[in-house]
């Protein structure tokens, strides 16, 4: 990695924090469209690990696995000035995410929260 402080950080806030919702009832499709990312030319990210996602997500969500230790430099082949609606199975792992980028510099992202709420829309 090439911030050492970065990975420290990350794995602080994993340790002290994490997705803690039940699960929920009925199988989620394998893909769904949020409302507004089309009209506000959003990109989401799915910060939950690829079993996670490929029970279902976003459509034309990235999936970056916050857990995952090549997180960080995943996050910086993004472009920063875009917006971002990060998302997970509670609002947890994107609430880290989501301050993780706005340390390395992302100005127009938000925590999307939990997954079944976006699907439910």
């Amino acid at each position: 990695m090439q911030h050492p402080w970065q990975a420290l950080a990350l794995a602080a806030l994993l340790a002290l924090t994490g997705c803690t919702a039940d699960a929920t009832v009925g199988a989620p499709s394998p893909t769904q469209q949020a409302p507004q990312q089309a009209a506000e030319n959003v990109t989401y990210i799915d910060v939950r690990t690829p079993e996670e996602y490929r029970q279902g997500h976003v459509e034309g969500a990235l999936n970056l696995d916050i857990q995952q230790e090549g997180f960080i430099d995943e996050l910086g082949k993004l472009d920063k000035g875009r917006k971002y609606l990060v998302y997970c199975r509670s609002g947890n792992r994107s609430e880290q995410a989501v301050e993780i980028m706005r340390g390395l510099g992302f100005t127009d992202v938000a925590n999307a929260g939990a997954y079944e709420t976006l699907r439910n829309r």
